[in-house]
């Protein structure tokens, strides 16, 4: 090997080209951005349209329909998802992950800009951010004050606070949680007002004629000019008490105050928010959907350190839920693992090696293999996150196996023929230096090929498989070089082996002769061993079905949400009294130390929609060690609020992929009208319920349940009294809901003037009779109780589609026991035998993500084993030595799926990724022995006996390199803290897998080769026959 040569006769060089590495590794550390998983977060689009006063059907006619026709067509869309409420269209559109998020934002625009004279005239211009509309806070901070009132609290965030945090790099937006704006209320009391012969739209003409302010042109002598406004008049409450309507009968000022009531209060008071039970204002920090959550979250942190100090007394910024403390969590622990596995395989190789200087040779590859690996990260636009150090933790068991083969090789030498350091490190190098670099070449082509893996599982795995690929190609180079040469420099001439050390020697000598024996019988009776597959293969296949499947691991990130739904059209009151409650019961959570924070908001929603049937409890739990595990305690409060009769209460935990509050169940059922889903559904729910597998939590979208007072307009009698449709309606709606009609200066801020009738008035279906309408025609107030009509019925509140599809969604947590795979293969097969053929399914959410990792990872398997196949055949010039190598795959899988087995952990894309690492480790020892078995027949070795020797030499490297593989896995087994579910899954495959392929392929290898190689050359054949050739038909030149 040149590398090896030149490492080993240029010391200074080879010292001098690993420091390279180590300084150039430290350099791109310390520019590495830091986050939990890849840039993985897909780009969302989000359209939102305002249509006051439109019903939900009209909105999904006149908007929903129109929009998603016109942008459907815009390139890279993955999905379409929309949601038509009363008066609002929702439409978020996810893109391929590879998609620029700037330029399908403007795409978008571009179509919507198309049609915008098609929508009606009422409606507002659809606004477009590159947001998903339904995208979760990362961070609340609080803002409390024991000397301002909510209001007064949420006033002060809107005018000093939010657009500090909103021009931090990667804020989106900032949403104020229990927000109380400032508004003038005026509360219109019907009685007073009919009592005067005046009407609503008399109130709302008159303020929009008194409260103007207008240029009045100027004035100009000659020498100055100044310009001439009339300032508005009414900014406080006793100025609009003032202002006058119109003249009464008896030819007095009418006033505001004499027919409503009029004070300074909030826009919408029916909203709460309380941190441990103190009322407060939330500030939410939502991240753009492809920015870094750790940078955002900590630019919010170090904003909220230099505003603190600023604020007025008594007033405090606290930090409370906060997603990056889950995830710098997890990035700690990784790193301890590291530190951990760094030490264990030291140690392994010492007890082996049984010397410090023999100990340095190979343990020097881990530092620079590992940080040199930084700079393949910073090249290639990575970043260092939890997979990325997970594949480093990983790699330290291989990227001391090639310096192990090297080592060992190079003491072999030593101690049987008796050379020097030098020379045993010069020739033995040079004998391992081809199986050296065919062992790293089997498992780079493992890893690559995942790299060419679409979606968010390639984008997911292919920085965890380049990390891989980079750290153990960086190991190669420095075994043969670094390692070599330190070899010819420090290794004890005389070996003088530490006594803890003799007793390993002792037991590996036991293991050499038991494994000779062993080997000799299996070849004898192959039989045996061919059976022995065969049976570990059956039992691998059935593990495979028996194992339940899931996207990812459930994760204890620390913080979980209690989701509250209320019956459909559930009042503020009714929730609130269901919200303290909850509170009451959870609180003790927090006086007891294992909850820092219970944060509680009512109504659950933003954006200003009058619903007020949900809620939401986000309890932030203390340090992992200082509490029990989030799911004993999620299942704790599920059993303690299931006696609520009057709301479902559930726990969900949000998960680190797909990062949404949502059950992990999301079936999409399209297809037909909604009438005709609303039955497919009933159907279906009446099947799960039959025969439940264990979903729990079951809820879903279309609720035909929301009570509704259906006003039937007597059009004829309208008309004929001159009362035209947009008079009933505006009085409707300024009485019964709020409608904005000017605005007032206060402090240089601009607030609402709202209209509403007085609510105490109206709080039966009978509230309409005593409302008045003026005739256009005679002038006359009618009774809109002659006019109209008015129908109880119940319907849904909001109309979804999917992918342009009127479409169901069906949700559900996932029992004890039950995985994701099998809860909507169970879901899929219900809709397959009872719904008809027109029905279509679909997933979103966690589901969606499942379903389409499963195909992709099985691709990639394939396509690792394939390229390992063909790369050792190019490597060993047969079709039959690569065979005898990948023979132990399978058995290797089968090791790594009787440890999930037994532990009782789950298929997942974790566990998928180890399975696909296995490919090369297992391939790995095989190319050992089947390398210097032919290395051995070149020489001139007969068949059986050069078998028998490669076989008994490369036992120690082999049964090392297991060893410290494994041993770098332990501490991700045994690993506590955040993060520490998945990384227990991979450490599991790892362990298990790594020690299956170590001990079949000291048996299956040579029994294979002696079975199928018998026959087989070296690569070197067909050049030493072509020399032979050349040499016998040289002319003769004499």
């Amino acid at each position: 090997m040149i590398l090896s040569d030149i490492s080993i006769t240029r010391p200074v060089l080879a010292s001098v080209l690993s420091l390279l590495l180590i300084a150039f590794g430290l350099l791109a550390f310390d520019r590495l951005p830091l986050r939990e998983y890849p840039d993985i977060d897909p780009p969302v689009v989000s359209i939102d349209t305002v249509y006051p006063g439109a019903s939900a059907n009209v909105v999904e006619t006149r908007i929903t329909q129109l929009v998603e026709d016109r942008v459907s067509g815009v390139e890279g869309i993955r999905t379409i998802e929309s949601v038509s409420e009363d008066g609002r269209s929702r439409i978020t559109i996810e893109f391929n992950i590879d998609r620029d998020i700037d330029g399908a934002a403007n795409d978008v625009r571009d179509r919507v800009s198309g049609i915008l004279d098609q929508l009606p005239v009422e409606a507002e211009p659809p606004d477009i951010q590159k947001v998903d509309s339904n995208e979760d806070v990362i961070m609340w901070l609080n803002l409390v004050s024991d000397r301002m009132t909510v209001p007064e609290l949420t006033d002060y965030a809107r005018r000093y606070l939010v657009d500090r945090f909103s021009v931090l790099d990667g804020v989106a937006r900032v949403r104020v949680g229990g927000s109380q704006t400032f508004a003038m209320r005026v509360w219109i009391d019907r009685s007073a007002l009919a009592a005067r012969g005046f009407t609503v739209a008399d109130v709302e003409n008159a303020l929009r004629a008194e409260n103007v302010e207008l240029p009045a042109g100027g004035v100009e002598s000659r020498s100055r000019q100044f310009s001439v406004r009339v300032e508005r008049a009414f900014n406080t409450p006793e100025q609009f008490s003032r202002l006058v309507i119109g003249r009464g009968d008896g030819g007095y000022l009418v006033r505001l105050a004499d027919v409503a009531r009029v004070e300074r209060g909030a826009e919408e008071d029916r909203t709460f928010f309380r941190g441990n039970g103190v009322p407060m204002v939330g500030l939410g920090i939502i991240k753009q959907s492809t920015a870094n959550t750790i940078a955002v979250a900590d630019a919010a942190k170090a904003e909220m350190e230099r505003l603190n100090p600023t604020l007025p007394e008594g007033m405090e910024i606290k930090q409370s839920y906060d997603t990056s403390v889950f995830v710098k969590g997890a990035i700690k622990e990784v790193y301890k693992t590291l530190g951990f596995a760094i030490a264990l395989v030291v140690l392994v190789i010492f007890l082996f090696l049984g010397s410090v200087r023999a100990m340095l040779v190979p343990a020097v590859t881990v530092p620079v293999s590992l940080v040199a690996t930084f700079l393949v990260l910073w090249l290639l636009g990575f970043s260092v996150n939890i997979l990325t150090l997970l594949a480093l933790v990983l790699a330290i068991g291989l990227v001391v196996d090639d310096a192990i083969v090297v080592l060992e090789n190079i003491h072999r030498r030593m101690e049987q023929y008796g050379e020097t350091r030098l020379v045993a490190a010069y020739r033995g190098t040079r004998q391992v230096g081809f199986a050296v670099v065919a062992t790293t070449v089997v498992l780079v082509a493992v890893f690559v090929p995942i790299a060419f893996l679409e979606g968010d599982v390639g984008r997911l795995f292919s920085e965890f498989a380049l990390t891989m690929a980079a750290a153990v190609s960086f190991s190669t180079f420095v075994a043969l070089s670094l390692s070599s040469m330190m070899a010819s420099k420090i290794l004890p001439e005389g070996h003088r082996r530490a006594s803890l050390t003799r007793g390993v020697d002792w037991l590996f000598e036991r293991l050499r002769s038991g494994y000779g024996t062993a080997l000799r019988f299996l070849l004898r009776h192959k039989w045996l061993l061919l059976v022995l597959y065969a049976a570990t293969l059956i039992g691998a296949a059935q593990l495979f079905t028996a194992l339940p499947k899931e996207y990812a691991p459930k994760e204890d990130r620390g913080a979980f949400f209690v989701l509250v739904n209320g019956p459909e059209g559930a009042s503020y009151e009714y929730m609130k009294e269901y919200m303290d409650e909850i509170e009451r019961r959870l609180m003790p959570y927090a006086e007891s130390g294992e909850a820092i924070r219970v944060l509680v908001r009512t109504p659950r929603s933003f954006g200003g929609a009058q619903i007020f049937n949900s809620g939401i409890v986000i309890m932030v739990l203390n340090d992992f060690s200082q509490r029990r595990a989030a799911w004993d305690i999620m299942n704790e409060i599920r059993a303690r609020l299931s006696d609520l009769a009057g709301v479902k209460a559930f726990p969900v935990m949000r998960q680190g992929f797909g990062a949404r509050i949502q059950k992990p169940v999301q079936f999409v059922i399209g297809g037909g009208t909604y009438e005709e889903l609303a039955r497919w559904r009933d159907l279906l729910l009446e099947k799960i319920e039959a025969d439940n597998p264990g979903l729990t939590g079951i809820d879903w979208d279309y609720k035909e349940t929301k009570p509704q007072l259906r006003v039937e307009i007597d059009y004829d009698r309208a008309a004929d009294l001159g009362v035209t449709v947009g008079v009933i309606g505006r009085t409707l709606e300024t009485m019964l809901g709020s409608r904005k009609v000017t605005t007032y200066l206060d402090a240089g801020e601009e607030y609402d003037v709202i209209l509403e009738g007085e609510r105490d008035a109206q709080r039966t279906p009978a509230a309409l009779d005593n409302l008045y309408v003026r005739s256009e025609r005679s002038g006359e107030l009618i009774p809109l109780s002659n006019l109209v009509r008015i129908n109880e019925v119940a319907d849904s509140r909001s109309l979804n589609r999917y992918n342009r599809v009127r479409a169901i969604t069906i949700e559900a947590n996932l029992d004890e026991g039950l995985a994701l795979g099998e809860a909507l293969e169970y879901l899929e097969t219900q809709v397959r035998a009872h719904l008809p053929e027109q029905a279509q399914v679909d997933f979103k959410g966690q589901s969606q993500d499942f379903r389409s990792s499963s195909s992709g990872i099985l691709f990639v398997f394939l396509l690792g084993i394939g390229v390992v196949f063909l790369v050792l055949a190019a490597q060993f010039e047969s079709w039959i030595h690569p065979l005898v190598i990948m023979l132990t795959v399978p058995l290797a899988m089968a090791g790594a799926l009787l440890g999930l087995w037994a532990t009782g952990q789950s298929l997942n894309i974790y566990s998928e990724i180890g399975l696909i690492m296995l490919v090369g480790l297992a391939a790995k020892n095989g190319i050992l022995i089947v390398e210097f078995a032919n290395q051995l027949r070149d020489q001139g070795r007969a068949f059986q006996e050069a078998l028998l020797e490669a076989a008994d030499v490369r036992l120690r490297p082999i049964v090392m390199t297991g060893i410290t593989t494994a041993a770098g896995s332990l501490p991700l087994l045994l690993s506590s803290g955040a993060g520490a579910e998945t990384r227990t899954v991979i450490g599991t495959v790892i362990l298990s897998g790594v020690i299956a392929a170590t001990v079949f392929t000291l048996f299956v290898v040579p029994v294979t080769y002696d079975l199928l190689a018998r026959h087989t050359g070296s690569p070197g054949d067909t050049r030493r026959r072509l020399e032979r050739e050349s040499q016998a038909s040289r002319p003769d030149t004499r």
